[in-house]
């Protein structure tokens, strides 16, 4: 094997060994644009109602972080996709809920009292 030759195939094992060092990135075969990591799929997370607006199909909760979408804990309004389950809830109550983000809005898809 000539000099050349050698460096190549030294080149091409150096290279193959640091693309799963490259990070969490995707490449798209098509786009060669990168894109972020697909998120957490949802969970449920612990909280406990301080407010229900079943007329608007709201309601405020004080929660612990929500890992699905990065959220450290606080208090929020969230809107309900089914107001339905909220019929049953009142301040003080404490659930375990599940949210997404859908269009910039925190919807949550589940909530359920924790008894």
């Amino acid at each position: 094997m000539n000099t050349i030759q050698r460096l190549l195939t030294i080149s091409a094992l150096a290279m193959g060994a640091a693309l799963p060092l490259a990070g969490h990135a995707q490449v798209s075969p098509n786009s060669g644009q990168t894109s972020a990591p697909a998120p957490a799929p949802a969970s449920m997370t612990d909280g406990e109602v301080k407010k229900v607006d079943l007329d608007n199909g709201k309601i405020t909760l004080k929660h612990g972080d929500i890992k699905n979408l990065d959220m450290p804990g606080m208090t929020m309004v969230f809107a309900v996709r089914d107001k339905g389950q909220l019929t049953n809830l009142k301040p003080g109550d404490k659930v375990q809920f599940m949210v997404v983000q859908e269009g910039g809005k925190m919807i949550i898809t589940d909530i359920q009292p924790v008894r």
